[in-house]
Formats: structure tokens, sequence, C-alpha cells
């Protein structure tokens, strides 16, 4: 994160563009502009401002906005990351709820015609650019059929919200069902499957208790992995749906050089991806027994 911290506050300070001229805009004057490069530290040693900057965003203080002064980007940014988190945290529900149990019948129904059917629809489905479907889902079930509306944002449990969540979590179900399906399939061939079907332990048991518990681990892996990929997608559909989260925050912000904002964007998405991926590690104490993290190493 310090690493990733620096190259984004490289960036904004040697990027194209004073912040100081896009402070000031058509007030610029140079007496106007060294008092306040002076107020702001702006001539301090880079890595002094970059260690003011980590110590103040440590405490949740990302500074002010360029565009908006005054205004303190914490303040901007917290309800547009609220709207976001909604957007992706139902997305990612519906990417799991139904990837894996989708995965899981078509690695039990192998030689049958639902494994090939379900192989070629999320390979399609995983090959289609968000940028497509949204449109594609747009016209049938809000032109076509009128079944919900497009535009706006009401909540998670608000009908215009179902549009956009189904949109950035078709991808991650193509994922997540693929992997079900190989992680199924490689433990229907592991010894102790035939073990407990030697034994006389009844399907049901053997599918569920037996080959069902150990499929799911690396899939809870890809699951954190997946976070980012899905994190992008979401931008785009807040775009194209009209949902008030950060993604036109963030492009205004990259269009009018706010970097204060663009550096708060960088640094939040890169703290929620590793605290989602620690959020996998503890979950494989929980579902996996054999595996227990302890100080003797």
């Amino acid at each position: 994160m310090l690493v990733i911290a620096l190259m984004v506050f490289i960036l904004g300070i040697y990027g194209p563009g004073d912040p100081v001229e896009v402070i000031l805009g058509n007030n610029y004057t140079e007496e106007l502009a060294e008092s306040l490069r002076e107020k702001k530290g702006l001539n301090d040693p880079v890595f002094v401002q970059y260690f003011r900057y980590i110590s103040d965003s440590i405490k949740g203080d990302f500074g002010e906005s360029y565009k908006y002064p005054g205004k303190t980007v914490s303040e901007l940014l917290a309800p547009k990351l609220v709207v976001s988190a909604k957007l992706f945290i139902v997305a990612i529900l519906i990417s799991t709820i139904f990837g894996i149990p989708l995965g899981f019948y078509a690695a039990i129904k192998q030689g049958t015609p639902i494994d090939p059917l379900v192989v070629s629809l999320t390979l399609i489905i995983y090959a289609m650019p968000v940028f497509l479907t949204a449109p594609f889902l747009i016209i049938i079930f809000a032109l076509e059929l009128g079944w919900v509306p497009v535009s706006g944002w009401g909540g998670i449990f608000d009908s215009r919200s179902i549009l956009p969540a189904v949109t950035v979590g078709l991808p991650g179900i193509a994922v997540i069902a693929r992997l079900m399906r190989a992680s199924t399939l490689d433990v229907l061939g592991q010894e102790f499957i035939t073990f407990a079907k030697a034994k006389g332990v009844s399907r049901r048991d053997v599918i569920y208790k037996h080959v069902g518990k150990n499929a799911i681990l690396p899939v809870v892996t890809v699951l954190g992995l997946s976070f980012s990929g899905m994190l992008g997608g979401a931008l785009i559909v807040e775009l194209i749906f009209g949902i008030p989260g950060v993604a036109r925050f963030a492009l205004d912000a990259i269009f009018s050089r706010d970097y204060p904002i663009i550096m708060a964007l960088t640094l939040i998405g890169t703290v929620t991806l590793v605290i989602a991926n620690l959020i996998v590690d503890l979950l494989y104490v929980l579902l996996d027994p054999r595996i227990r993290y302890s100080n003797d190493n």
C-alpha cells in the first residue's frame, strides 16, 4: 500500500498541470501562487510531502479538494463511496449465490448435455463486456418488458438497483461457476471420495458433505482476487445507469487534475483489496478444519 501510495503521489507531483493553477483558476497570479504553495507546503521536498500525506491519510484526512476549495476529500467522497459499496456488495452476492451452485451442478452432471451447456453459457457471459451487457439488459427488461426502471439510485432495495447489480455480477457468476466446476471435478476424483462410496455412504452425503465443502475452498480464494475486476466493472456500470457513486466523481477529478481525490480513491481501492484478501485467508480457518494459523513457525 505504501509503494502504491508513493507511485500515485509522485504522479500527482510531476504529472501535467500545476495544482496551484487548478486551485486559483482565473485568479492566478505569481504572488498568490507562491503564497499558496508556502501555505500548503508544496515547496517542501517531495518525500517530506509524501510522509506528511501518509501520516494524515492514516487518520482519514486526505486533504482538501483542488476543484472544490474549502471541501475536504473525505467529506466529498463519503456519500459516493457508500453508494458504490452497496452496489458492489449486491453484485458480489449475486455472483456467489448463483455461481457456486451453477458450477457445482455442472460438475455433478458431467457426461450429460447440461455440463457443456453450462460451460458454453459461462464462456459467453464472461466474454461480454459490461458496456455491451448493460444496454442489452436495458433493452430487454426495461424498454421491451418494462419490468424495472434504469436510471438513478434509491438504495439496495430499490428496483433501480436490480439491473446495475446484475450487470456487474454476471461476469462474476461465469468466473465462479467455471472455478467451482473445475474444483468439484478435481475433488470427485480424490481417493477419499472413492473410499466414502465403498463404505456405503449415500450419494447425497458424498456430494454435499464431502465434495461440496472441499470444492468450495479454491473458489473462496478467487473471490478475494476478483474484487478488483468487479470494482472496475462497477465503475463503468455507474456511468451507464446514472448511479451517483464514485465513477463520475473520479472521472471529473481526473479531467480537472484534482489529485487529492485521485490519490484517495487509489488508496481506498488498495486497502479494500488487501482487506478482502485478508478476510479470505481468515475464512479458510472456518471452512477447512485442517488449516490452523499459529505462531509456531
